[in-house]
């Protein structure tokens, strides 16, 4: 039997999995507490700052970023403000020009600014200049130097205040984090076998219809460590990515190669389950339309990560077109996967390819070599279990009702030479 026809035999025991089901490894850890995520799903960092130094001034120094940032609401009401009380101050001096003038006490005289008689009528009248609305019964007249250069300097002013608040909405309406809305990352990630290697695998999608020049992905392991004094470290590795130079026109699978060097390198299945990381990934691209540099974050805790998967197939190839169902993005399948770690799987490969290889005991090994030699050629299993919503931690042993709902998926003798 050849590759292709053990491949296809072993895709009819595939059973597709949804992704809101809750995987879970029965491991002796018994529960865990809730950590709270560094990075949200959505990308937004989970942090708070307090006591930043000369933090209003420093949002003053750069007003244009930090109306950029804030919410839409507290923009409209700035704006409003900003005309509102400039009509009220510059209605302010011309009821004075009015007043200094004598234009309120005798209507016979020639007055500075026409049928402007009370302060009323001094702010509509600075709100007819700063608008040009012109109703046509109110107006400046040639007798006050006073008043000409005060509406030469409202209508500069109405101009500047015009330009940034245009600027403003330009800027929060295509800023990054709206299109990072329409670029995401699937819910879960993987590990399976690849090309013959233990692989990271998620995937990367964008969702408008224009799509994206080119784009680069970037990985790291997140770790924090509170310590008994209260001191925090956190670190970051990074993972590397194959191909992380992507042109994003349909959905496509990013990997890292869990090979020497990787973090993960040493983590099992039972390891996996048992540690305390946090797996952030970003995509960092250039829009097609406006040119504009954006990133996508979001992250996945031990929990997200699925051992022993592998994403549905989302393309289909008609006569015209390539079909994309984004309704599998997030669906992964059960595949055949060891529960060993990658530098395990490693070895056992290398003892099958070895010249003088027997599964007999060698009188040249000693207990402890003839004890790892067995335990790296038995055939590995991978046991996984649906549970509930109410049931998310690991339990440390399983019930007889608990029974039927487990799996298991042993690994065939030449899967460690085949490559999937």
């Amino acid at each position: 039997m050849n590759t292709s026809q053990r491949l296809w035999k072993m895709q009819k025991q595939y059973v597709s999995v949804s992704p809101t089901e809750n995987i879970c490894l029965q491991t002796e850890n018994g529960p865990r507490p809730k950590k709270y995520r560094y990075i949200r799903k959505e990308g937004n960092g989970n942090v708070v700052f307090r006591h930043v130094p000369e933090q209003w001034m420093l949002f003053v120094t750069d007003i244009f970023t930090s109306l950029v940032e804030i919410r839409w609401r507290v923009v409209f009401l700035l704006f409003a403000l900003s005309y509102i009380l400039s009509w009220l101050f510059f209605g302010i001096l011309f009821w004075v020009i009015a007043l200094a003038h004598g234009d309120i006490k005798d209507d016979t005289n020639d007055p500075c600014m026409f049928e402007v008689r009370s302060f009323t009528a001094a702010f509509l009248f600075s709100l007819e200049t700063q608008t040009t609305i012109g109703y046509g019964f109110r107006g400046m007249s040639e007798n006050c130097t006073v008043a000409i250069i005060l509406v030469t300097i409202q209508d500069v002013m109405s101009c500047f205040i015009d330009t940034f608040v245009i600027g403003i909405a330009v800027a929060k309406m295509a800023s990054a984090k709206k299109r990072a809305q329409t670029v995401g990352f699937s819910k879960r990630a993987i590990i399976n076998l690849r090309d013959g290697y233990l692989c990271l695998s998620w995937r990367v999608g964008d969702f408008r219809r224009h799509h994206l020049v080119e784009g680069t992905a970037h990985a790291q392991i997140v770790r924090s460590t509170v310590h008994t004094t209260g001191k925090v470290d956190v670190t970051f590795e990074d993972l590397v990515i194959q191909q992380k130079e992507i042109i994003l026109v349909t959905p496509t699978i990013i990997f890292h190669r869990i090979e020497p060097g990787s973090p993960l390198y040493k983590m099992s299945l039972v390891d996996l389950r048992k540690a305390d990381f946090e797996l952030v990934v970003s995509f960092t691209y250039t829009d097609d339309s406006t040119g504009m540099l954006h990133q996508t974050r979001s992250s996945y805790t031990p929990d997200e990560i699925l051992w022993g998967h592998m994403f549905q197939q989302m393309i289909r190839v008609s006569r015209r077109h390539y079909k994309v169902d984004y309704t599998l993005f997030n669906h992964t399948t059960k595949v055949l996967v060891p529960e060993a770690s990658a530098e395990e799987y490693e070895h056992k490969k290398q003892i099958e390819h070895a010249p003088q290889y027997s599964p007999q005991h060698s009188p040249r090994l000693s207990s402890q070599q003839q004890s790892l030699q067995e335990k790296l050629l038995k055939l590995p299993m991978v046991t996984v279990e649906l549970v509930n919503d109410s049931h998310l931690e690991p339990h440390a042993s399983a019930s007889h009702e608990d029974s039927q709902h487990q799996e298991t998926l042993p690994l065939p003798n030449d899967l460690g030479s085949t490559e999937m």
